[in-house]
């Protein structure tokens, strides 16, 4: 399906309610910074009734479940589901701080991209050497797959229809699987490096997330602001794969179970009450901080106090499993 449009934002909530709920929160981060914009807002969907009353101006990609497969695999078929000559695809469990104008105009002219380097050995889901010496290739694109671009043209379209040729071959190909999945980072990546496709270099402006750093998270997406930090060497959490100390990007990605904490609960709450329910933003803030802020941190303080004596007394206990399974 393509609309008459040149430039969209392009996301897939399928299967679990989990996935739909995070889209939702996506779909209002857009809507507050582009009130007055040409850049348009698409849901692909097989549940487009829980939309909220607040979202039901934005595009719908009605799908069947399962139609374009489960796990990562939808997103091997963005050159299907683009609806735009310019798409910028956003995983459903990022958040927006800002105008995308920027991002569309760094990608510009790009037939396949994504924000990244290049890696030519090491693991990544796999030997990566190896991987390269097999197709043939100097290097791959490294990303993290929350964010896609595409234009629409014959290029895009086969590298896409490469990365899906290739997902039957996953194991084969000796990649690691993500959530007993075949990961779409792997695929593409190999897909672009065959058709000569470069990721933008990562600077931090456009997307980052809490396991690059893990040092602090501060968000307000309705005065767009965000400050992650990766702490300096030698600190414990320093990440030295990861270039940055302090980045503020305009997609902020919730990766994991971060979408279970704050401050994401936080600054979902105050997206619905702003954004859907016309709040003023001082009130939302102050109801955010009295019903979100204060009972989230709460728990994670004692969490962290009694965490050494639970395990003192009953050992570690069994990791939970994601709700995103």
């Amino acid at each position: 399906m393509i609309y008459n449009q040149s430039k969209a934002v392009l996301t897939i909530a399928t299967g679990k309610l989990i996935y739909i709920q995070m889209a939702v929160n996506l779909a209002r981060s857009f809507k507050w910074w582009h009130k007055n914009s040409s850049i348009k807002f698409v849901l692909a969907t097989d549940q487009k009734h829980l939309l909220p009353e607040d979202l039901l101006d934005i595009e719908i990609i009605e799908l069947q479940p399962g139609e374009y497969g489960y796990g990562f695999s939808p997103k091997l078929y963005l050159d299907k589901l683009a609806p735009a000559k310019h798409t910028l695809f956003i995983d459903a469990d990022c958040l927006c701080v800002n105008s995308l104008d920027s991002v569309f105009e760094r990608f510009a002219g790009h037939a396949v991209s994504v924000v990244g380097g290049t890696i030519s050995q090491g693991e990544w889901f796999g030997d990566v050497a190896r991987v390269c010496q097999r197709f043939k290739v100097a290097v791959l694109p490294k990303f993290n797959g929350g964010v896609y671009y595409l234009e629409k043209g014959e290029l895009s379209d086969r590298v896409y229809s490469t990365a899906r040729e290739l997902e039957p071959q996953y194991d084969e190909i000796g990649l690691v699987r993500l959530r007993n999945r075949p990961n779409d980072e792997l695929l593409m990546a190999i897909a672009m490096a065959l058709h000569n496709q470069t990721p933008i270099p990562d600077d931090g402006s456009i997307m980052s997330d809490p396991q690059a750093c893990p040092g602090a998270l501060f968000i307000d997406v309705l005065r767009g602001k965000s400050r992650l930090l990766n702490p300096p060497a030698p600190h414990p959490k320093h990440q030295a794969w990861y270039p940055f100390t302090e980045v503020n990007p305009v997609i902020v990605h919730f990766l994991g179970d971060y979408t279970t904490k704050y401050p994401y609960k936080r600054e979902e709450f105050k997206l619905l009450l702003a954004g859907s329910e016309g709040w003023p933003i001082r009130a939302a803030d102050l109801w955010a901080t009295v019903f979100r802020t204060i009972p989230l941190l709460s728990i994670q303080i004692l969490k962290n106090t009694l965490r050494p004596a639970y395990r003192k007394l009953f050992g570690t206990r069994r990791i939970a499993v994601s709700e995103r399974l």
